[in-house]
């Protein structure tokens, strides 16, 4: 696997994280936007981080292109969180993103009893659908949308009229995705530009992955008869299908790639999770090691450069 660390963190989210640790003392609860199909890669850390022991909902969005079964295992993990409650929801039934008010009530009764608004913010990484939930909440446009990260740029503040106020952030990453494996999934899923990894790679990982854990819904979707046996073998076979040949008749492995990231963004191949929480622990171990290698390589070099300075200098 190809170690991609992402570092993709524009003006404009800097200057996010500093509006939000202005405003979040004044704030009851969080709500947290995840992608369902990657729950955890979509998690941001820094989120954690600024939001302290404060209450949160953890909204597993757009459920309908998840695996059900796997969506129910990260709402379990989550919750054995002290102060966390999390649904999974689909934007398309309006009804759904309404009960995330309904956990915010929960989470914070002492305002509701001394009449006062449940003041909220809702934050989450680009492209996970934060904006379509606040329209829906508000019952009317206020965030822009759109099908490109980071369409949001600046705070708002929403009263919803039912004794909740919302605070609107843009959308952000954190500096640096050290865990390769969810920067190829925050790739695959759309949540950061595809310019920021090269498509093969990303292609590549995916469908290794979902070989693996999915490989009914690959043959039937591209109704593959023999089974491949690696990777590029199953990119191949994908592309012979749907005609993406080049000259010569060789296969064109990034129109492959972007015809199984497209078609896997949409839902179009089936209701796919790209992890599970029993893989986290163990990803995390791995990118801690690779941390700590490049650190010692990197502490080498310059004690032999030192060296090298001492030796030149006699």
């Amino acid at each position: 696997m190809v170690n991609n660390t992402i570092q993709w963190f524009p003006g404009h989210m800097h200057k996010a994280r500093k509006e939000i640790e202005e405003v979040i003392p004044q704030i009851d609860v969080i709500i947290e936007v995840l992608d369902a199909r990657i729950p955890f890669s979509s998690e941001n850390p820094m989120i954690a981080d600024l939001r302290g022991d404060k209450p949160c909902v953890k909204v597993l969005n757009k459920r309908d292109l998840a695996d059900p079964e796997v969506t129910e295992l990260w709402i379990n993990h989550f919750e054995k969180e002290r102060g966390v409650k999390a649904l999974a929801i689909t934007t398309q039934h309006p009804q759904e993103v309404h009960k995330i008010m309904e956990l915010c009530r929960k989470l914070a009764p002492h305002r509701e009893e001394v009449g006062k608004n449940i003041r909220t913010m809702i934050m989450g990484i680009p492209n996970v659908g934060k904006s379509t939930i606040i329209n829906t909440l508000a019952g009317r446009t206020i965030a822009q949308t759109g099908n490109q990260p980071a369409v949001t740029r600046r705070q708002q503040r929403i009263n919803l009229q039912n004794g909740i106020v919302l605070s609107d952030t843009p959308g952000i990453l954190w500096p640096k995705v050290s865990n390769p494996h969810s920067g190829f999934r925050l790739a695959a899923t759309g949540a950061i530009k595809d310019t920021a990894m090269e498509y093969e790679d990303v292609a590549f990982y995916t469908v290794e992955y979902l070989a693996a854990a999915y490989p009914e819904l690959l043959t039937s979707r591209y109704l593959i008869e023999e089974t491949p046996q690696s990777d590029i073998e199953w990119l191949e076979a994908i592309g012979r299908k749907r005609g993406a040949l080049r000259a010569g008749g060789r296969i064109d492995l990034h129109k492959a790639s972007e015809i199984l990231l497209h078609e896997l963004r949409s839902g179009t191949i089936g209701h796919m999770t790209l992890e599970r929480p029993e893989m986290i622990d163990q990803e995390l171990i791995d990118a801690e090691r690779e941390a700590l290698r490049k650190a010692e390589e990197k502490a080498q070099r310059k004690e032999e450069r030192r060296k090298r300075y001492l030796k030149n200098k006699r």
